[in-house]
């Protein structure tokens, strides 16, 4: 965006660390094929500039703590992105009128030199606001307008945790996730998507529906597959501390409302120690 619609962008880093200094060295972003992109490099966010936009790109456990300093915030939208069990609380800190929600389809990474990699591939980044969905493809992201941006994300949880529960087993193996750890994240799934239905919520979007009625071994064996490609190893197996984080969500949710729910099954989606 920065580059090609000329907006004004800041990044805000964590205070004290290695990237901050370097994103200030360098004036910005540097990516790997040696292209400049300037920024305004802070380490936090200052409450009283009324920016535009606002992106969240932490994880969900990780934006807790910011949560109140941007409800402060006099941004006019803050864009979430990011995988939430709990979307509802996150638009009701902020505010619902300007909060947004969303899911990034892009893979991004940094090299030894700290120069960013973006690769952006044809799947297209959702957002529940209309007028950045069109920012976002004029600036050459592909994006979309999901208007049930929030039970899509608490659908898309069960699976995502999926995901990265099977590769950490993966990459713990030094190769394939075996197929006892598969089936159980598939018996998982269905479990997760039993709670949700049990919480008054469908199915969404109809790809997970179909995804709910398939037979726990053809689920398990997506899983069993994908764990033995090394990109979604690579990918996702650093998403340890963020699945565990998402399972203890949805117990926290079943249990509050006192569902009947198989929640040893939801619990063994944790990546085990």
């Amino acid at each position: 965006m920065a580059r090609k619609m000329e907006h004004e962008v800041t990044i805000v880093a964590r205070p004290d660390s290695a990237r901050l200094a370097q994103l200030q060295r360098d004036g910005g972003v540097v990516t790997t094929t040696g292209e400049h992109v300037p920024a305004i490099i802070c380490e936090r966010l200052d409450e009283s500039i009324p920016y535009d936009l606002v992106l969240v790109t932490v994880k969900d456990y990780q934006v807790r703590a910011l949560l109140p300093t941007l409800k402060r915030s006099a941004a006019r939208t803050v864009q979430f992105m990011f995988m939430t069990f709990n979307p509802d609380r996150l638009q009701q800190d902020v505010g619902p009128e300007r909060a947004a929600l969303g899911m990034p389809f892009f893979q991004s990474d940094f090299d030894e030199d700290g120069r960013l990699r973006t690769v952006v591939g044809k799947r297209e980044t959702l957002t529940d606001n209309l007028h950045w969905a069109q920012i976002f493809r004029t600036a050459g992201l592909p994006a979309r307008h999901e208007p049930q941006m929030a039970l899509w994300l608490r659908c898309h949880v069960p699976l995502g945790v999926a995901f990265e529960s099977v590769a950490v087993a993966a990459e713990k193996r030094g190769k394939g996730a075996a197929w006892s750890r598969a089936r159980t994240l598939a018996i998982g799934i269905r479990a997760c998507f039993a709670m949700i239905r049990g919480q008054g919520y469908d199915i969404y979007p109809k790809d997970k529906a179909r995804l709910e009625k398939l037979p726990v071994f053809v689920v398990a064996g997506m899983l069993w597959g994908l764990s033995r490609v090394p990109s979604f190893r690579t990918l996702l197996a650093t998403g340890e501390t963020e699945c565990c984080a998402l399972v203890d969500d949805m117990l926290a949710s079943a249990a509050t409302l006192g569902q009947s729910v198989d929640l040893d099954a939801v619990r063994a989606m944790k990546p085990a120690s």
